[in-house]
């Protein structure tokens, strides 16, 4: 039965959710790192951003004490770069690409100092665009998220009205409710949401669900054009004997009422074995762990060469106390009086590889089990696939499919999640920016 979280310390909770990648604790500190760039003609860090933000113009102009421009030339290009520098897996994308890891020294600090231009510019409000006098066109936007957020900030820059509807309380999306709050604060998500809006011209109507509260065909007569961003929320199941015991939650769900409610509230087992191994089960592993949890088993189906997270991730993980179990997929999950009690797993090996180089796992036949009073399932999640179909939106598996960001219906218009299927947040700030260009072409702007 999984237990109220409130048997640590208050202080400890603080310890074990405080900033997992701190700032620079000084200016001097930040210059001594910005020098150290190279700044590399047709640099490998601006070509692996999702965003092409240009890294070692941001990183000059911090050199050279221009802060203000620094944020500008980030914001330019990506919107959210202030959360994208606690979120990004960078070690995967420009820090990734950096020069100085060929040299076997470490690479350029590139989140940090985008971190350090771009909260200097919020905590004082610079504002750093000016937006076009409105030019009478009307755009709505499903989805408050990374998506939406850069498509309505990209349109009003533009002189383009832009309402967005969400269905949470909150704006930000993925940044406010799925992430880890060791990385980032719900206080930091509704900072940067307000400095967005900063810009005008864009306004937000919450507790508003595409299907229920608000209809598509209303919206298009409404509005000169639509943009959805709804992403993809629906946890995967594992459809196994026992999933619907108590105490078997999704990871989704479980990361959201930390996020919405608070770590002091929310409810974790003391044995906790967590399904998968992407970066939303590294999250929920890690902060079950910090919520107090005394084991937390992570099993995944292949091995560490296939797994969809970061070594960087991994090692939090590991650091964190969580055991990780390769090889092994969930068969069925027993309990007692309704409760989860234990976990049967199944010990797999990989076959030969497919066309694409991947190798499917194979079930030997061997089995073990594992006491437990808590499930989290992280097998990854699905798109909405009855809203998709019920609009009559052309998909692929749910997946909305669009063409140069036009959707199968005139005046429609979709990016992020709910077409790519769920990468990251600095890939859908880029879809909301493509799709901006979108609606602007289609204005004929």
């Amino acid at each position: 039965m999984p237990i109220i979280s409130n048997r640590l310390p208050k202080e400890k909770y603080e310890e074990n959710f405080s900033d997992i990648h701190p700032p620079f604790e000084t200016k001097d500190a930040a210059l001594v790192e910005a020098n150290r760039c190279l700044f590399c003609y047709d640099a490998p860090c601006m070509k692996s951003c999702p965003t092409s933000i240009d890294v070692p113009k941001f990183i000059k102009q911090i050199t050279t004490g221009n802060i203000k421009g620094s944020a500008h030339t980030i914001f330019t290009s990506n919107i959210m770069g202030a959360g994208c520098s606690k979120v990004c897996p960078v070690e995967k994308l420009c820090e990734g690409a950096c020069v100085y890891n060929l040299m076997d020294e470490e690479a350029i600090p590139i989140a940090k100092l985008q971190r350090y231009s771009t909260e200097m510019a919020m905590e004082n409000n610079w504002q750093l665009f000016d937006r076009k006098k409105s030019i009478g066109k009307k755009v709505a936007i499903v989805g408050a998220g990374p998506a939406g957020l850069s498509c309505a900030h990209t349109l009003s820059r533009e002189g383009v009205d832009v309402t967005i509807y969400e269905k949470e309380k909150k704006g930000g999306g993925l940044m406010t409710y799925g992430i880890a709050a060791y990385k980032v604060s719900p206080e930091f998500c509704k900072d940067e949401v307000d400095y967005i809006l900063s810009i005008g011209g864009i306004d937000i109507k919450y507790e508003q669900e595409l299907g229920k509260n608000i209809q598509l065909d209303d919206l298009q007569k409404s509005f000169d054009a639509v943009y959805l961003a709804i992403g993809v929320g629906l946890a995967r199941q594992l459809a196994i004997p026992g999933e619907n015991l108590s105490g078997v939650v999704d990871a989704i769900s479980f990361i959201y009422d930390i996020r919405n409610n608070g770590f002091h509230k929310v409810q974790v087992g003391d044995k906790v074995a967590v399904i998968g191994m992407g970066m939303t089960a590294i999250d929920a592993a890690t902060q079950a762990k910090r919520l107090g949890a005394s084991e937390v088993t992570m099993l995944y189906r292949r091995t560490q060469e296939e797994m969809p997270c970061t070594e960087v991730e991994l090692n939090i993980a590991k650091l964190d106390g969580c055991k990780i179990v390769w090889l092994a997929a969930p068969k069925e999950v027993l309990g007692s009086d309704g409760k989860v009690t234990a976990l049967v797993s199944e010990n797999m090996k990989l076959g030969e590889p497919d066309a694409g180089g991947r190798r499917s796992p194979i079930p030997t036949g061997e089995t073990f089990t594992i006491e437990i009073d808590m499930l989290i399932k992280a097998a990854g999640q699905t798109p909405f696939m009855e809203l998709i179909e019920k609009n009559k939106l052309k998909n692929s598996q749910g997946k909305i499919e669009i063409n140069n960001g036009f959707t199968s219906i005139n005046g429609v218009f979709a990016g992020g999640d709910c077409v790519n299927g769920g990468k990251e947040v600095v890939d859908a700030v880029q879809a909301g920016k493509d799709g901006a260009k979108a609606i602007l072409n289609y204005f004929k702007l």
